[in-house]
């Protein structure tokens, strides 16, 4: 008699992730300023972010202040009180027709907050007591 296996599922391998979220919903509501166009580099548009206490999701599309989308966030670089970001241009976009100073904008929940990439402070965890002396 065979056991087989114990694992709960169907028994497909992989599982699902979710689905019908992949395509694009539009532009959002409103746009929030991201950052300022410093030049061109081969195709894509580098930018200094105008924002010093949140980070571009990678991928995040970028707009323009009508919110027509020119590209996504490609790479994200620099130290943490200074984000440089490069942006891949949508087809039919070129980088080289923007001007030094253009600002790029991006839709308000695809930034993380910068707290996420600085270190936790340390905190008092399990197993530690704090002795106190009478």
């Amino acid at each position: 008699m065979s056991r087989g296996s114990f694992r709960g599922g169907s028994g497909a391998r992989g599982g699902g992730r979710g689905g019908g979220f992949s395509r694009d919903a539009g532009p959002p509501d409103t746009v929030l300023e991201m950052g300022s166009f410093i030049h061109a580099v081969e195709d894509e548009m580098l930018c200094s972010s105008l924002m010093a206490d949140k980070v571009p999701y990678f991928n995040a599309p970028i707009y323009l202040q009508n919110k027509s989308v020119i590209g996504k966030v490609d790479e994200i670089l620099g130290p943490i009180n200074e984000v440089f970001f490069s942006i891949k241009m949508a087809e039919g976009m070129v980088a080289g027709s923007f001007k030094k100073g253009d600002k790029v904008y991006i839709a308000g929940d695809k930034l993380l907050p910068i707290e996420r990439f600085l270190p936790k402070p340390k905190t008092a965890g399990r197993g530690e007591y704090i002795h106190y002396v009478w």
